[in-house]
Order: C-alpha cells, then structure tokens, then sequence
C-alpha cells in the first residue's frame, strides 16, 4: 500500500484529562449533537492565535458584524469579543454544516474582508451545547462579566465590543 493506508496505525495515549474526568480537556470535542425540533443552542469561545489582543477594536468588530450576518449556516446570536477571545452564542440554521465547517467559514471570509496580515484565529474552538434556558441565563450574564473582571471597565454597559447579530429563541 502507499500513502496514507501504509501507514499502521498508532495507539492513542491517553492524556491527563481521558484519564481524570475532573481535569478539562486539552483539546475540544469535535461536533456538536443537534437534536431536530429542539432548541440547539451552542455557547462558542474562539481565542486569537497565540492570543494576540487584536480582537477588541471598532474594525475587528464591524468586520465579524458582517462576516456573522453573511455566514448563516449557523446564526450568531448575543457576543461578546474580548482582546484576545471571543464568545458567541450560536444556534445551526442549515443541518448539513457542521460547527468546525461553520467556524472555518467564516474565520477565512473574515481575513478576506479584513485584510490585515497580523489578524488571526486559532484553528480550534470550544464548544459547549447548552442543555436548557437557566443554562443560557446563567452564561450570558457570565461572559458579559469578563472585561469587568479583567478591568477593562467597570460595568458591563461600559463595554462597546458585544451584542446580538439574530434572537435565538429558546
């Protein structure tokens, strides 16, 4: 055989977090379960590269504005973006993208509408489903606290880089 199917495969090692399910996990979970007829809503975080703090500024912003309102496999909802991350609350609009092709999407459509060669996303992202509406009352008001925490100001209405791009409906 040649290429790829000559290769044999290799174990996998189990990493610290496989191990011990009270340790997170190094790397996200791929996919997200959709489940028809019921709401599917997914709280994304998404960190620059390297974590460079390109990401608050009136430019990044407007740009991902634009970007979240053209990609509509999945429809952003409430977001807020950070220096160096961003998290987003999102819900699929069309079945057949997945959330890994959704984000590739829209990540390249970004750096084709921005043009700055230092404006980057890491490759990954996390993921979580969320499992009922207290779930999502008690996150939004949590992500909003993030440039209060990390005293950027002092009350979340003070922080200009959030809001909401469609109404996700629980």
């Amino acid at each position: 055989m040649v290429g790829r199917d000559s290769v044999e495969p290799r174990l996998k090692r189990m990493n610290a977090s496989s191990q011990n399910p009270e340790i997170g996990r190094r790397n996200p979970a791929s996919g997200v379960h959709i489940q028809p007829g019921r709401p599917n809503l997914v709280l994304l975080t998404i960190t620059t590269e390297n974590r460079i703090p390109w990401l608050a500024n009136p430019m990044a912003h407007q740009f991902l504005r634009e970007t979240w309102l053209a990609a509509t496999a999945w429809l952003v909802g409430d977001y807020l973006l950070m220096p160096d991350h961003l998290h987003l609350f999102c819900a699929p609009q069309d079945f057949g993208f997945a959330i890994e092709h959704w984000t590739t999407f829209w990540k390249r459509d970004f750096r084709r509408r921005h043009g700055r060669e230092d404006w980057h996303f890491q490759s990954r992202n996390w993921h979580h489903r969320l499992r009922e509406d207290e779930s999502y009352s008690a996150k939004w008001p949590y992500v909003q606290e993030n440039p209060v925490r990390k005293g950027l100001v002092k009350q979340i209405e003070e922080w200009p880089f959030k809001g909401t791009i469609h109404q996700l409906r629980w």
